[in-house]
């Protein structure tokens, strides 16, 4: 299918060919008919991915703070490859279309039917686009599709409308008379609101007049006059900022403009450098107006299709799209004016060059338009040229989910000795090719399933997100696929059961190896502390702190379903631990804090204490709640008159018979060591780099630290 994209690195514009995506739970797959370019919001972002990146630093400075704060606790290599990552992606652009129902997931939707879809990263310029739930609405049939396809820009209006709270034959002030602008002019009029018009240029004005607006003034210093005699000289009830400026202008005006005690609503992007006297002098309310609605930002509403109860929040942003729509088709906004141009999606660059300024031919909205002959499902896997040249090698990697993680740390190693990289699924299909291209995958898919099918390859790496890892293990298993799968290998005891069955069944004949990326074992600098506690051959005291850093409850991770930090990140320091002491854990028991603050997530710091069965004790101390000028992780070992010093990788302090010896290291946390480990593993023959009951004595003690955490007891682990 064809998508409209914006190289990072280049900020060159393009229309490409991209994988269909697959459809996933609680969404629609949707075949535009048209969408939407949003003038203001997309000329800014070309035009901030085509600028330099001293530009772009210089005008986001919490982002290089942001950068120079990782580097300080993770170091400038790493730090280094996942900027590299970011600048060598694809951007995605439109978040407002309008087209047929292919497939669905839910009920409120079936095949064939019209739907009009929202968001950025979902309602996209492409033939085709997988939407969840609450991001797409019904279209009535008196409206035609290519009239749908405003009906985010309509609910954005519309929510700003709502902000402004106006009453019927209340006097309103609209600054910016844009495409925005426009609109929200024509439901200010629907509202019964006598509504002035003001902007920098006049182009607009005769339009806007036309559609319902009862005064149009330039906008400058004169302007605070014709508002006077509009509002017989009170000022108006409320002023709507339409306009998309970094000028402080537009909001310093309707200071001016607005009555004693009135509103100003920002909703386009504006300066916000807001003066006091003014505020303070005329009790006026400020308000900001969140895109379409209550819902927008809020994953639980938008990506899992959890809506507000109608009784407390009654105008969502789905429920004001679908208001926006039934308008339309009542006839009392009419958007058909406002089209200047619409192109089909062949020629998209054509639009961002009026955007742009490279035509000078005048445009207000600009529609994409698409083929409609249906795409068929088999064109899903698509092959590419860039095959890897080379060694051969018998290793042949199908990937599932690579973000930054996986590009930084998995797939530059897998290069680097000699796998061949045949397949790549990603989260969406423009992240699939970005993938595809920067490391040479043979072929890109949308479907995890086929890939773990496809003859083409004999090692599956899994590297999506938590929740998908058991399912795809346990696939790749049956088929008899060698299989690397970040950790966390299970969520849960039903989970890890279904593996260890599935790795028995295959492994009756050795037919294939299972491995979790439980990389720090394999650092030179823990294996430096194992030699040296394998010579001392007694039990030993382990204590690892992790200064882990805050993730907020809305990160991903944070989610029930994928099994929080504690299943996610605490299981490398376990794993570790059995590797340092050379034995299994036999009991565990774990103490969290207890926060009164909502923000925290009291499991994110918790103190461990695991009993080995071999005498040795572990103590893991993961916290959340430090500060990044401390080190990410530090290591301290007793045993035998000796105490090792880990420090974040880089240092190793061993100290014994009152002497002290440094050594050196370079901070890496053995990435590549167990890559080159496990594909010797699977082309040499041999048994895999971590062995399956270590694997599953790993799992099943973070399962313990959760338990001992809700029952404030001492668990016993099988």
């Amino acid at each position: 299918m064809k998508q409209v994209i914006q190289r990072q690195k280049t900020g060159k514009m393009s229309v490409e060919e991209f994988p269909i995506p697959i459809l996933k739970a609680g969404f629609v797959l949707v075949q535009n008919a048209y969408s939407l370019i949003s003038a203001g919001t997309e000329r800014t972002t070309v035009q901030r991915g085509q600028a330099s990146l001293v530009e772009n630093a210089s005008k986001n400075p919490a982002l290089v703070k942001q950068v120079l704060r990782a580097a300080q606790q993770d170091g400038w290599i790493v730090t280094y490859k996942k900027v590299r990552s970011r600048l060598e992606g694809i951007k995605e652009l439109g978040y407002s279309s309008a087209g047929i129902v292919l497939e669905s997931s839910i009920d409120d939707f079936r095949p064939g039917d019209r739907v009009a879809c929202a968001g950025g990263g979902f309602a996209s310029h492409a033939q085709i686009i997988s939407v969840p739930r609450n991001l797409a609405v019904p279209v009535p049939q008196r409206v035609s599709l290519d009239d749908a396809a405003f009906t985010t820009l309509g609910a954005i209006a519309l929510q700003g409308i709502r902000q402004a709270d106006v009453r019927i034959g209340e006097r309103v002030a609209v600054v910016g008379l844009g495409l925005l602008g426009l609109i929200t002019v024509q439901l200010l009029k629907a509202s019964g609101c006598s509504v002035i018009g003001l902007d920098i240029s006049g182009a607009n004005f005769k339009l806007a007049r036309q559609l319902g607006c009862d005064v149009c003034v330039k906008s400058n210093a004169s302007s605070k006059k014709h508002v006077e005699s509009f509002s017989n000289g009170f000022g108006v009830d409320a002023v709507i900022l339409t306009a998309a400026t970094e000028s402080n202008e537009p909001l310093e005006l309707a200071l001016q403009f607005a009555r004693k005690r009135g509103r100003v609503v920002v909703v386009g992007a504006v300066g916000m450098n807001v003066p006091r006297s003014p505020f303070y002098e005329k009790e006026l309310e400020l308000r900001i107006s969140t895109s379409y609605g209550p819902g927008r930002y809020d994953a639980d509403y938008e990506v899992k299709g959890l809506d507000y109860p109608f009784s407390y929040v009654r105008w969502t942003e789905r429920r004001n799209m679908q208001a926006f729509l039934d308008l339309v088709a009542s006839g009392r906004v009419n958007v058909k004016p406002l089209v200047t141009h619409t192109i089909p999606i062949e020629n998209a660059s054509s639009a961002y060059d009026l955007l742009l300024g490279k035509s000078k031919e005048k445009y207000l909205a600009i529609l994409l338009s698409y083929p409609e002959k249906v795409i068929e499902r088999e064109q899903t896997a698509m092959p590419f040229q860039n095959v890897l040249s080379g060694p051969s090698t018998s290793a042949r990697i199908g990937f599932i989910g690579a973000g930054n993680f996986a590009q930084s740390n998995l797939l530059p190693s897998i290069k680097d000795f000699g796998g061949v990289l045949a397949d790549i699924v990603n989260s969406s299909p423009v992240s699939t090719k970005v993938v595809s291209e920067r490391f040479g995958f043979q072929r890109a898919s949308s479907d995890p399933a086929s890939l773990i099918e496809s003859p083409d390859s004999n090692i599956i790496f899994v590297a999506s997100r938590h929740d998908s890892h058991a399912d795809f293990v346990v696939s790749a298993l049956r088929a008899k696929k060698h299989v690397f799968v970040e950790k966390p290998l299970a969520l849960n005891e039903h989970e890890l059961k279904e593996i260890e069955r599935a790795y028995r069944e295959v492994n009756l004949k050795r037919a294939s190896l299972l491995m979790v990326g439980f990389n720090r074992r394999f650092s030179k600098l823990i294996r430096e502390m194992r030699r040296i506690l394998e010579e001392i051959n007694e039990p030993t005291s382990v204590l690892y702190r992790v200064n882990a850093g805050f993730v907020s409850k809305d990160h991903w991770i944070q989610d029930p379903v994928q099994g929080g930090r504690i299943v996610g990140e605490v299981c490398h320091f376990v794993d570790t631990l059995q590797f340092l002491t050379g034995s299994e854990p036999v009991r565990v028991v774990a103490c969290s804090l207890r926060s009164s603050n909502t923000l925290a997530v009291d499991a994110d710091n918790v103190s461990i204490v695991i009993d080995f069965k071999n005498g040795s004790v572990g103590t893991i101390l993961y916290q959340a709640n430090g500060d990044v000028s401390v080190d990410k992780e530090y290591c301290e070992v007793y045993a035998g008159g000796t105490v090792l010093r880990m420090e974040n990788f880089r240092s190793l302090s061993v100290h014994r018979q009152n002497k002290v010896e440094r050594k050196k290291f370079d901070g890496t946390k053995g990435h590549r060591e167990e890559i080159k480990m496990f594909l010797d593993a699977c082309t040499l023959g041999g048994e895999s780099p971590i062995d399956f009951p270590s694997l599953r004595s790993t799992t099943r003690t973070t399962f313990g630290i959760l338990s001992s955490l809700r029952t404030a007891s001492i668990i016993e682990l099988e």
